[in-house]
């Protein structure tokens, strides 16, 4: 699944290569639409595309009248450039701009889901100010719940999944079991640098390893969750937890329980 630094540098390419083009034709292929192909069609048609933006784990397309079309790539969802007519399969989502090129989102599980003036979140985004210590520890001292758990829930705090949790906790030494209200406040200051750099020095390997990347993952930078690796930096062995999602660590993490 995409995470936020993909995302954020899908943005960036879309923002390049599409910004300023007009709307001239939506095709929805799902119903996982909240309104139908009919008002999307009237409410986007003859609108400029103004930016491309991340907004937690979806992709905001803004346009001229302000209206916003979110796009969540679930598990499975891919973007594509196509000229003239979409040749890709499973098309969830088809914008046809005014120059005959356009954008589709694919998925193969029909999960992803576009969304038209989506509302606006409670939780703050994880690299946004409002994400700061005060914020973390106040949340953390209502959860027993372990932290990774926490970290992943979006109604928390937006944007960071799986992969990227094992690189921050990792990076910031906290035990990914370690219960949420018993991490001591130095550690929280700690975790909240580790999220912003983690996320950032993402952004600029994914960049290095493929400029112009609008869809798929680049992982071959992490240093935890990473298959290839069996230690860390420091030589640590890397553990690994099957559950219903995979999660890698080392001894060098504290836990507080």
């Amino acid at each position: 699944m995409p995470e936020l630094p993909d995302l954020e540098v899908f943005s960036h390419n879309l923002n390049k290569k599409l910004s300023g083009k007009t709307v001239h034709q939506v095709t929805v292929h799902t119903s996982k639409a909240n309104v139908s192909e009919k008002e999307l069609q009237q409410t986007l048609h003859g609108q400029k595309l103004s930016a491309v933006y991340r907004e937690g784990k979806e992709l905001h397309f803004e346009f001229s009248k302000r209206d916003v079309l979110a796009m969540h790539l679930m598990l499975h969802g891919k973007l594509y450039y196509f000229e003239k007519k979409n040749e890709q399969k499973y098309p969830v989502i088809e914008l046809l701009f005014n120059d005959d090129t356009g954008l589709v989102l694919t998925d193969f599980q029909k999960a992803a889901t576009p969304t038209l003036n989506p509302e606006k979140k409670d939780a703050p985004d994880a690299l946004s100010a409002e994400a700061d210590k005060d914020y973390l520890k106040g949340v953390l001292a209502k959860k027993r719940t372990n932290i990774k758990t926490i970290l992943l829930d979006q109604k928390i705090i937006r944007g960071i999944g799986n992969a990227y949790v094992d690189e921050i906790l990792w990076q910031a030494r906290i035990s990914p079991f370690s219960a949420g209200n018993k991490i001591p406040a130095d550690k929280v200051k700690e975790l909240i640098s580790s999220i912003h750099s983690v996320l950032k020095d993402a952004q600029k390997n994914i960049i290095k390893h493929n400029p112009d990347i609008i869809a798929g993952e680049v992982r071959d930078f992490m240093l935890i969750h990473n298959p290839k690796n069996k230690t860390s930096p420091e030589g640590a062995k890397i553990q690994v937890e099957n559950g219903s999602r995979k999660t890698y660590y080392t001894d060098e993490q504290e836990l507080y329980k």
